[in-house]
């Protein structure tokens, strides 16, 4: 009989060794999967931040290149336009 208690004993024993085994490692696996999560929310921030500068330049750069585009376009018409001219009178 006294085996039988002391065998139920370590076995309650076992039991709540192994129950306060898994609350840690429930609470460690929480604890490492909220600071994994405020890392990467906090890292996205930061390269939002970068995209943003990123994407700013570009658009500075592409509407120089737009003005660009329109002043050779400009100056390409006014060409055409003199030579209509020059080439008009020539024909008369």
């Amino acid at each position: 009989m006294a085996n039988n208690k002391s065998n139920k004993t370590a076995k309650t024993t076992f039991v709540e060794a192994a129950k306060e085994r898994i609350v840690m490692f429930n609470k460690f696996v929480i604890d490492t999967t909220e600071e994994v999560v405020d890392m990467g929310i906090k890292r996205t921030a930061e390269w939002q931040g970068v995209a943003e500068k990123a994407i700013q330049g570009g658009l500075k750069v592409s509407a120089k290149q737009q003005d660009l585009v329109f002043d050779a376009l400009e100056s390409v018409k006014g060409q055409i336009v003199n030579g209509k001219k020059h080439m008009t009178k020539l024909s008369k």
